[in-house]
């Protein structure tokens, strides 16, 4: 009997973070097992202790390639990519092995991707710090996959059931946005977000609030010129290519009435702009997604929380969120046939 489930690669993230255990808490739910076929890409003795901690009785099994799971509730199948001995590390320390290894789950499950071979990946924290240590000058999963899959237009967008936020830059300090932003970069991460929405998410005539930079969106210059030189042109000229979007609004408003359901995302110009209104409505069940791959790529919306891990209590319920919306995304794309937005 043909099986349609997509497989859907997790990796483990930082190994000693909570993405392990989260990962057994998330695989104890067999609702995942009724909508895909989920393969965690990491370290099958990591994952043992992660086993311990969180007390739990799945089964652990070591597959060669995603073809040869099993894919039933109960057990929880593994791409062993690493050798990581748990006697000689401890939760919440990284090192340069820890952080080495966890690059490799994201190469391999990119790779994968790409080849098809997987539906889409899913990745647990990692810890920025630790990919330094390792010697990758990344400042997160964003440009490590953007750099990996030769992508040269891509954003980061938090979605949850409320509100949805695409940024306009990312990590980056506050003090450099007004340099980074452009009506060319405005006018792409809109035209991005548009296209995302309707084949990623279904929705055939998205409606975008855009976000000013300063407050009350300048105030008619008063508070900076950055909305009137720089974003309302974008905005314009994104109008008259036919996307419903409408801005640069304030941000203190837009927010509360994208949650209300005026809007269909957000776009904000900065990091904490958008990412304080979205946490503080979807803490626990948010999901970060890169935008602008040729692959589906989702994310937890949290970090290694190093303090609690080992412990067994990490929430897992953004990475439940996250699994969700990559075979959502993947029957999309299944649909559409189109993998690149």
């Amino acid at each position: 009997m043909f099986d349609s489930r997509p497989i859907i690669g997790i990796t483990m993230g930082d190994p000693v973070g909570v993405g392990p255990e989260i990962i057994f808490l998330s695989l104890s739910n067999p609702a995942i097992y009724e909508i895909c076929k989920p393969l965690v890409l990491g370290d099958l003795r990591i994952l043992t202790a992660a086993k311990q901690c969180t007390q739990s009785h799945l089964h652990v099994e070591s597959v060669k390639d995603p073809d040869s799971g099993t894919y039933k509730f109960g057990s929880v199948d593994v791409l062993n990519l690493s050798e990581i001995d748990p006697d000689k590390i401890s939760w919440g320390n990284p090192t340069v092995q820890t952080g080495r290894a966890m690059i490799q789950y994201i190469q391999v499950a990119s790779d994968l991707a790409i080849q098809r071979r997987i539906a889409a990946m899913v990745t647990c924290p990692i810890n920025k710090t630790a990919m330094q240590l390792a010697g990758f000058p990344y400042s997160g999963h964003t440009e490590l996959l953007a750099e990996r899959t030769e992508s040269d237009h891509y954003a980061m967008m938090f979605a949850g059931d409320r509100l949805r936020v695409v940024l306009a830059t990312i990590h980056v300090p506050l003090r450099v946005v007004p340099s980074m932003l452009s009506k060319q970069k405005i006018l792409a991460t809109i035209k991005l977000t548009w296209q995302t929405l309707q084949e990623r998410f279904g929705l055939k005539t998205p409606r975008i609030g855009v976000a000013g930079l300063n407050p009350h969106a300048g105030e008619g210059g008063m508070f900076g010129n950055e909305e009137k030189d720089i974003i309302a042109p974008a905005i314009a000229q994104a109008r008259n290519e036919g996307i419903d979007v409408i801005g640069p609004l304030p941000p203190d408003a837009l927010f509360y009435h994208a949650a209300k359901g005026r809007y269909d995302v957000v776009v904000s110009m900065y990091h904490d702009q958008g990412l304080i209104p979205f946490k503080l409505m979807h803490f626990n069940n948010g999901v970060n997604v890169t935008i602008g791959l040729p692959i589906i790529r989702t994310s937890v919306d949290h970090g290694t929380a190093y303090d609690i891990a080992g412990t067994g209590i990490a929430d897992p319920g953004s990475l439940i969120a996250a699994i969700n919306m990559a075979v959502q995304q993947a029957a999309y794309v299944s649909e559409t046939g189109r993998h690149s937005p």
